[in-house]
């Protein structure tokens, strides 16, 4: 017999193999891992650039598997309602914590003291009334909004000067505020805004030193007398640069604007919501010194012409959110100005004085009105302007209104318009234009040189509009030479086939870095033709998601070997092919999220060392296989979520990998469901019992395909079978076996097992069937396992394909299966073959058939075929007791 071994050679031979397997799993350079609650943002190896976030996850303590070497954490919008003695144990580098938006009521002693270097703490928006001293040590920013304390005295926090620079304890039911030592002497910004109760919010600072560098202070809808926030400004007034006043009443807010006027350090001042509809010429007459004057969000619709004449240095004004019907003649002949903001108002036509002797103006902000045209020479004395948003108005034409004083432009924005079309020559006059903001319009033509003279344009954006593949052609986009960001997204552009298109595109554009194609609406671009790329040689980005297409052809990006980022989401590919991503060497970045794929495989030897990060979430992925993995080894951030988990042996080493941390996290891998088999479904997981599955056999199996001769394994599995059935064989139960079928199948064909075999032959022909994930006896040594399915049924059904010949070769359950057939003259074999597989790929199963001359071959129909002569035929196989004729010889072999 060929495979007649004494026991201690036996002995030798497995401790080997084990000794192989062991040193294997140290040398493997791959592993994941991932956090209950959290993702991951940055790299691990950096503790300054790593960040975790919690938000938004119905947590209601800290997460007890957060990386010691974050820097920035983030649990905000929890559940959170007190911070323990140990619950930042060991985060030494943490240097910003957020805990905003709680329900806090309650910080342990010591609770932060481990924070050594931490500098922003943010707990706005939670329940908290005191607060530790030893919490302000070594802080900057500390936000404290929207908390319940009713006091803030300079004795409860502190005895000695803390580095605290900005303290926000706004919309708190503060009743007083005193300081009574110097424990704040570097606090720049303090926000003491909508406290009070009642307006009796008390101000005690007598010192006027204690607070002598605070630059920025925030007064607004605080609920204190006149005669306290008068005497607040004067605490500060050697230092105030930056006043903020809303929701101030109309009476106050003149009187409260003229002591802070009067302060010479002041230069920005925000007036809002004060109900203030006219500005006199006295109201701002005292602040002579202010670069800055923001009065937004006021109701205004009247100013006085020289409300703004005094203000001999004036930078930027802002005028937005208001009931202005034109552009007001206040806002002329200030030749200090620099940025104009006008937008939100009600402003419907504009005209050609209206920004007169605007010399000086680098920033011309007029967004969201009402304008319809635009006059040739409204611009005209605009000659250093560098950004000009008109977006959101009503403009159909452009009239040569970029002719004329725009010669510094570099940045006009038009989205939310009316535009139909766009002609030769509208942009001629934009020579410094770096970015055409176009998107949103009604753009359905472009003539040809329709942006002729944009020589210098970086990023061109055209989506939202109807355009049609038409328009998207070389004469169109000729001339934009230096052209990065392409945007096309949203438009009605689509292709009935893959041809190719002459001439392509984008042939033109070989500066092109980044295209965007994507798509809102379901009916995309349809077809990808084969050289819609052709003549990108520079691009890094591709984004074509939502575009219906079903499939890419294998020479899709053949033309862009740079290509760094590809988003093709919420397509319907169900498959991509193996060629795909080979010319892509440099892929770092990956989104495959709901394009209905149901394998991954395509990504084995594609050639993406590089790629960083893929996520893939919202497929049909039932199996994740272990070698995609390992052709990604620079893989640190996966997502998987929502696919439909098949849960069984095929997942033993996933879930290993997973709870190893190191290279590779997965986002919410706690949240994984099982969705097949039925008895799973709703299961974690990574709480399906897989204890029997931890003898990796595939590992086993490939160690001894590659260092063993196959027949000494086989000998080595038949032998086992020899010991077992010898054994067995006075034990049988006489009333016949167990199950009817054992059934033997690779990990990767398990979807099939559970969605198709199963359902029919239990549930629909009530046959009695063994199977791993459900009938192995955990804790039971695997080769038991097998032996005892194998001999336990009357049948041995083979699921044979391409993974399971080359992954398992021939799998250890046909040599058990083998064993019985030679042993007991019984054809106690049925193969069911999923696929085609040449000749040449049945070796070595080729050799054992040598030793199976009889016996039962099934192929399973291909797509499209009808399924019910093989349902048929494979139960004929499970009646007959001792078959020796075969029904069906798969790829026409001989039997």
């Amino acid at each position: 017999m060929p495979g007649k071994r004494s026991g201690s050679t036996f002995s030798q031979q497995r401790l080997s193999l084990c000794f192989l397997l062991y040193c294997w799993v140290l040398a493997d350079p791959v592993c994941g891992y991932f956090l209950k609650n959290c993702t991951i943002r940055g790299n691990l190896s950096d503790p300054s650039d790593m960040k975790v976030l919690c938000e938004k996850r119905n947590i209601e303590v800290i997460p007890i598997d957060i990386p010691r070497k974050v820097s920035v954490l983030d649990v905000a919008m929890n559940n959170i309602s007190t911070i323990g003695k140990l619950d930042f144990k060991g985060l030494s580098n943490l240097k910003i914590l957020n805990m905003s938006i709680n329900q806090i009521s309650q910080v342990d002693n010591g609770a932060l003291r481990h924070l050594e270097a931490l500098q922003e703490l943010n707990l706005a928006h939670n329940r908290l009334t005191t607060l530790p001293d030893y919490l302000f040590q070594g802080l900057v920013n500390l936000s404290l909004l929207h908390n319940r304390f009713t006091s803030f005295q300079s004795q409860e926090i502190s005895n000695t000067s803390i580095e605290l620079r900005l303290l926000d304890l706004s919309r708190n039911p503060l009743g007083i505020f005193r300081i009574t030592a110097d424990v704040l002497p570097y606090l720049e910004d303090l926000d003491i805004a909508y406290c009070g109760q009642l307006g009796r919010m008390e101000w005690d600072v007598l010192d006027r030193s204690f607070l002598s560098n605070v630059k920025c202070l925030n007064l607004s809808g605080i609920e204190m007398s006149f005669e306290r926030m008068a005497m607040v400004l004067q605490t500060v007034s050697s230092s105030l640069v930056y006043l903020r006043l809303y929701d101030i009443s109309e009476e106050r807010v003149k009187a409260l604007t003229d002591i802070a006027c009067h302060i010479p350090t002041l230069s920005l001042l925000q007036l809002h919501r004060n109900n203030k509809s006219v500005l006199s010429k006295e109201f701002l007459q005292s602040c002579k010194q202010l670069t800055e004057m923001d009065v937004c969000d006021n109701n205004i619709n009247q100013l006085s012409e020289f409300l703004f004449r005094s203000m001999e240095q004036l930078s930027t004004l802002k005028l937005g959110h208001n009931r202005l019907s034109s552009v007001p003649k206040a806002t002329r002949n200030l030749s200090t100005l620099k940025i104009l903001e006008l937008s939100f108002n009600i402003i419907n036509k504009l005209g050609c004085s209206d920004f007169s002797n605007l010399t000086g103006l680098t920033q011309l902000f007029i967004f969201h009105n009402q304008i319809s045209n635009l006059p040739e020479c409204v611009f005209q004395d605009l000659r250093e302007l560098r950004i000009l948003k008109l977006g959101s108005n009503k403009i159909l034409t452009l009239n040569n209104a970029f002719m004329n004083g725009l010669h510094k432009l570099e940045t006009l924005e038009m989205a939310f318009c009316k535009l139909s079309s766009i002609s030769k020559g509208d942009f001629k006059g934009l020579a410094s234009l770096k970015a055409l903001l176009l998107y949103d319009n009604q753009i359905a033509s472009m003539e040809d040189g329709a942006f002729e003279g944009l020589v210098n344009l970086t990023e061109l954006q055209l989506g939202s509009n109807k355009i049609t593949q038409i328009d998207i052609r070389n004469t169109v986009l000729t001339g934009l030479p230096l052209l990065r960001t392409l945007d096309i997204s949203c438009n009605y552009i689509t292709y009935v086939n893959d041809d190719k298109l002459n001439p392509p595109p984008f042939s033109h554009l070989t500066s092109l870095e980044n295209l965007q194609i994507h798509s809102q609406h379901h009916k995309g671009l349809s077809h990808l033709p084969i050289n819609f790329l052709e003549g990108l040689k520079s691009l890094l980005a591709f984004k074509a998601g939502n575009l219906n297409i079903k499939e890419l052809h294998p020479d899709t990006f053949i033309h862009t070997p740079r290509l760094w980022f590809l988003d093709i989401s919420k397509n319907e590919f169900t498959a991509l092919t193996l060629k795909l991503f080979h010319p892509t060497p440099r892929l770092n970045r990956m989104y495959l999220s709901k394009a209905r794929l149901q394998s991954l495989d395509f990504l084995i030897g594609a050639n993406l060392s590089r790629v960083t990060f893929l996520q893939v979430r919202k497929n049909d992925i039932t199996v994740f296989n272990e070698t995609v993995l390992r052709s990604l080894p620079a893989l640190t951030y996966l997502d998987m979520q929502d696919n439909a988990f098949t849960c069984g042996c095929s997942d033993a080493w996933f879930v290993q990998w997973l709870e190893s941390d190191n290279q590779t996290q997965v986002v919410g891998a706690g949240e994984f469901t099982c969705n097949y088999p039925a008895d799973l479904k709703g299961t974690k997981l990574l709480d399906v019992e897989l204890q029997f599955c931890t003898v990796h056999l595939g590992l086993y199996s490939s160690f001894a395909y590659h260092f063993l001769k196959w027949q000494v394994v086989y000998g080595y599995y038949l032998f086992l079978a020899f010991l077992y059935d010898t054994k067995q064989r006075n034990k049988r139960m006489p009333h016949g076996c167990q199950y009817d079928a054992f059934i033997s199948y690779n990990a990767h064909d398990e979807p099939w097992v559970l969605r198709e075999l199963l359902p029919e032959l239990e549930g629909e022909q009530g046959w009695k069937l063994c199977l791993h994930h459900r009938d192995f006896q955990p804790g039971k040594p695997i080769i038991d396992n097998i032996m005892d399915g194998s001999y336990g049924s009357r049948k041995t059904i083979c699921v044979i394909s391409h993974h399971y010949l080359e992954s398992e070769w021939c799998s250890r359950e046909i040599q058990v299966a083998s064993f019985r057939l030679f042993d007991e003259q019984k054809d106690v074999l049925i193969l069911v073959f999923l696929e085609e597989i040449p000749t040449p790929q049945l070796s070595p199963y080729h050799r054992m058939r040598k030793l199976v001359k009889r016996r039962t071959y099934l192929s399973w129909p291909r797509a499209g075929e009808h399924t019910g002569v093989f349902w048929q035929q494979l139960r004929l196989a499970l009646e007959t007791k001792d078959v020796l004729k075969s029904i069906d010889a798969p790829m026409g072999q001989s039997k």
